[in-house]
């Protein structure tokens, strides 16, 4: 089992879940600290040779110390790049929680210091017409890491995605600023108040990257914050 454990959440889709994710490894790594990440539900898969893959779970695989098959890494994967329960609908399918939470379960018996499992779209992106993502780091007993990105209209989101997350019991563990917006001003003055505001540790800021170097997401992360 492993000895630190997080939910990688967002306050919408397309924030840097994963970028923070990757930055979260490779920080870890430099610590000498053995890790993977996990990716249960993607949506927007392209056919190989070898089945349906993600990006974005590819790229945690090629952060992660600790190497798992893909298909532990992302059991559910779905072609259509829109809501999972929608594109998981459009294949003849049916996500349920019970399977997700049991999927994540059996590729957490691999040991490592580190583990991050991360989520799809926001926190109330919905798997079917009764359940959410959400109860996916409550059934795991996962605390969350936040990722923000930094765009007009983030204060709202942010807040009201705390607000959510503490509502259903969950530990906040800190939270990443992600600038996403290149041309937003006054970044420093919305991650200013959302400092004082989110009661949980700013655990880093991720600049503007046009292309992303993995190696070099971690010095812009604080990982000690929440270790």
């Amino acid at each position: 089992m492993a000895k630190y454990k997080f939910f990688i959440a967002g306050t919408d889709t397309d924030v840097g879940k994963t970028l923070v994710a990757q930055g979260l490894l490779e920080a870890a790594k430099q610590r000498g600290l053995s890790c993977y990440g996990l990716k249960p539900i993607a949506a927007g898969c392209e056919s190989t040779e070898r089945g349906l893959e993600n990006q974005d779970a590819l790229r945690l695989m090629h952060a992660s110390s600790v190497k798992l098959s893909y298909q532990q890494v992302n059991p559910i994967a779905l072609k259509a790049a829109i809501a999972p329960h929608v594109s998981a609908a459009m294949e003849n399918r049916k996500l349920e929680g019970h399977r997700v939470v049991g999927f994540c379960r059996g590729a957490m018996m691999t040991r490592a210091d580190l583990v991050l499992v991360e989520g799809a779209g926001g926190w109330r992106v919905p798997l079917n017409s009764r359940e959410t993502l959400a109860m996916l780091p409550k059934d795991l007993n996962l605390p969350v890491i936040l990722v923000v990105g930094i765009k007009l209209g983030c204060i709202n989101h942010a807040l009201l995605t705390v607000e959510a997350i503490i509502r259903d019991g969950i530990e906040l563990a800190g939270w990443v600023a992600n600038k996403i917006d290149p041309d937003m001003s006054q970044c420093t003055d919305t991650i200013d108040y959302l400092r004082a505001a989110i009661k949980a540790p700013l655990i880093g800021v991720i600049p503007y990257i046009k292309e992303v170097v993995p190696e070099l997401l971690g010095k812009h992360l604080q990982i000690d914050r929440i270790l």
